[in-house]
């Protein structure tokens, strides 16, 4: 009898073989190795959100511009447009992604905003969460 492989990728079937490179970039040969899809894809969100347009090579239009929020005055009606952003750009670079929900949680008083973004691989049925803080 065949062996049904449902909602995996091949890549995850061997173990011992890595896909890529995760976050943060301080293993032991400086690039931390992802063995999942789920994990590589995590990792390329965070390399999405946290490069700004213009910086990637052969691909200015790679990135989110999220550290750029740092400098802005921060409204509601300025974050509900933030969220479209995300949500647009994410789903225009992973369409693989689908995007269940954006927040961004400002805390003037520290510099920082926190980026929580919910999606789900639907390939997959993974759901995950990727929680950002910008300082």
């Amino acid at each position: 009898m065949a062996q049904i492989i449902s909602n995996k990728n091949p890549l995850d079937l061997n173990k011992r073989k890595a896909i890529g490179f995760g976050f943060p970039l301080n293993g032991n040969a400086v690039f931390v190795p992802t063995y999942q899809s789920k994990d590589q894809i995590q990792a390329d969100l965070i390399n999405f959100c946290l490069t700004n347009t213009g910086e990637r090579v052969f691909n200015p239009n790679f990135g989110l511009n999220l550290r750029s929020l740092l400098f802005e005055n921060v409204t509601d009606t300025s974050l509900d447009e933030l969220k479209e952003v995300v949500s647009s750009g994410i789903a225009s670079s992973f369409p693989q992604v689908k995007v269940e929900k954006v927040e961004f949680i400002n805390q003037p008083n520290l510099n920082t905003i926190n980026f929580i973004l919910n999606y789900k691989i639907e390939l997959f049925g993974i759901e995950d969460e990727l929680n950002i803080e910008l300082q």
